[in-house]
C-alpha cells in the first residue's frame, strides 16, 4: 500500500474521530442545557456500556448461553449489585476477577 495513502487514511480517520468531539465542546460551551436534555445525556454512557457488554456475556460462539458453564455472565450478575452499591470500579473488578478465578479454580465453564 502506498505510503501517501496510509498517511491521508490516518489523517482523516483522526479529523473524523476528533470533530465529534469537538464540534458539542464548541458549540455548548458556556451554555446552560435544558434539564431534560441533560438528564437524557447522562444515560448515554450507560446505554452505550450496556450496548457493548451484553452481547460478551450472553453471546458465545453465535449462540445465546445463559447456561451455568457461562462463568463471565454469573461473574457479571454479581458485579453489578457491588457496582451499584459501592458505585467503586476496583470493587467491582476485584469481586468479578476472584468470580471468575475462583470458578476456574472449580472447574467451572469459562
Amino acid at each position: 500500500m502506498d505510503q501517501t495513502l496510509i498517511f491521508w487514511t490516518l489523517i482523516g480517520m483522526a479529523v473524523v474521530t476528533y470533530l465529534p468531539r469537538l464540534l458539542p465542546t464548541l458549540f455548548l460551551s458556556g451554555r446552560t442545557l435544558q434539564p431534560f436534555i441533560a438528564s437524557w445525556l447522562r444515560l448515554v454512557p450507560p446505554a452505550v456500556l450496556a450496548a457493548m457488554l451484553i452481547p460478551s456475556l450472553l453471546v458465545r460462539e453465535d449462540v445465546v448461553d445463559l447456561s451455568f458453564d457461562n462463568l463471565f455472565l454469573w461473574a457479571a450478575l454479581v458485579g453489578f449489585p457491588v457496582a451499584w452499591k459501592w458505585n467503586s470500579l476496583v470493587a467491582t473488578v476485584l469481586v468479578g476477577m476472584g468470580l471468575v478465578a475462583l470458578g476456574r479454580h472449580l472447574g467451572v465453564g469459562g
